[in-house]
This record gives structure tokens, sequence and C-alpha cells, in this order.
């Protein structure tokens, strides 16, 4: 699996839910010449917009790229050297691209807190006072536990990956909302 996939898999920590049976529909892809001139500092303006547009609409199928795609990819990394460098160049583009680096910023902070045993016991205290909390009725199981927050983190990437995006920025900004209310 490319660098940006085991890096993106640690966002859900524990997860016991799988993205592997999903796949990213036939038009999804990268432009190999772009990435191409993009790694070596030569694609114009425009080229990166549409490349960041396409890196952005298949970040959500990171667990099932097929190896061309790793392999671009791991190019884009490569240039990056990490993945917070990834989502900056992402968040200098409008749309989609600024969007999906967001919320893969928030779900990374999911994944983190999934593995902070205080985090979950404060959690599972405000769920014995509010057990679904407005707006995440339908996202939340009974059970809070250290696979809660990681699981709603698979959850707004699997609406990306629907191209539900409203709906994904509607539960990141509800669970975001849920947990400032504990404090």
């Amino acid at each position: 699996m490319s660098e940006i996939g085991t890096q993106l898999l640690r966002l859900r920590h524990a997860s016991s839910q799988s993205s592997q049976d999903r796949t990213a529909p036939a038009e999804y892809g990268l432009d190999h010449r772009q990435v191409a001139e993009f790694v070596a500092g030569t694609l114009d303006a425009e080229g990166e917009a549409a490349l960041a547009h396409q890196v952005a609409r298949l970040l959500p199928f990171h667990w099932t790229w097929p190896n061309r795609v790793a392999e671009a990819m791991s190019q884009i990394m490569d240039h990056f050297g990490d993945q917070r460098e990834l989502m900056a160049w992402l968040d200098r583009h409008p749309g989609l691209p600024r969007l999906v680096a967001r919320l893969y910023v928030f779900m990374g902070l999911l994944g983190r807190y999934s593995a902070v045993p205080a985090v979950v016991t404060a959690m599972r205290e405000y769920r014995e006072r509010t057990p679904y909390p407005p707006g995440l009725e339908s996202y939340l199981v009974p059970a809070t536990d250290d696979d809660t927050l990681a699981s709603i983190a698979f959850k707004v990437e699997k609406l990306l990956g629907e191209e539900r995006a409203r709906e994904a920025v509607e539960l990141a900004l509800v669970t975001a909302t849920s947990a400032a209310a504990d404090i």
C-alpha cells in the first residue's frame, strides 16, 4: 500500500468497519502526465487545480487504489514529504480539494482522540446523559468505546466517497458541536 494509504489508515484507529468493499467509480483517476509535471514542478496553475480535484476525489478510496493510482499517489506524497503538507496543498485549492483537506484533518483528530482513554471516558459519560446527541442518532451505536469516534471518521469518509459532501460536512459539524457541548 502507498505511503499515503498507510497514513490514512491511521485515521481509523482500531475501526471495525472497512472501506475495502468500496471502489472508486471508473471515471475517477489521475492524469499521469499531470502527476509527472507536478512532481517536476512544471505543471501550470490550471493543471494543478485539476490534479488537486482528482486527488480529493480519490482519497476516500485509499484502501482500494489500483497499483497504478497508488504509485502516482506515492509520487505526489513523496513530493510533499508528509500528509500535513498534502492537506495544506489541497486546502489551497477551493471547492472539493479544500473541503476534503479540512474533513481529513478533522477525521485525523477523531482517530487520534479515539485512542485517548480520558476522551473515551468523557464521551461515555456524556452519552449517559445524552445517549444520542441531536444529529448523531443514525451514526452512533449504543455502546461507546474507543472505536466510536473512529467510526464517525469512517462515516464521514464514506459520505465523501459517495459524493455526499454536504452530509459529510453536517456529520463533522454535529460531531464537533456535540463534543464542544460536553466541555
